[in-house]
């Protein structure tokens, strides 16, 4: 479900069905990759990993 009025978060780009079902979510979320663990590490915070369901 998409809330017209919400902007969409990164993982608007991605091609994984569940990961585009959080595209909307107000939630700064990260794909797998690079660029979060180094945003991790720059702000010297743990990662939370979300594994999902569907």
């Amino acid at each position: 479900m998409t809330n017209n009025n919400a902007v969409p978060n990164r993982l608007i780009n991605e091609k994984s069905p569940y990961l585009l079902q959080h595209a909307y979510n107000p939630v700064d979320w990260f794909p797998w990759g690079q660029e979060a663990f180094e945003k991790a590490q720059a702000e010297n915070k743990p990662i939370f990993l979300s594994i999902g369901y569907s």
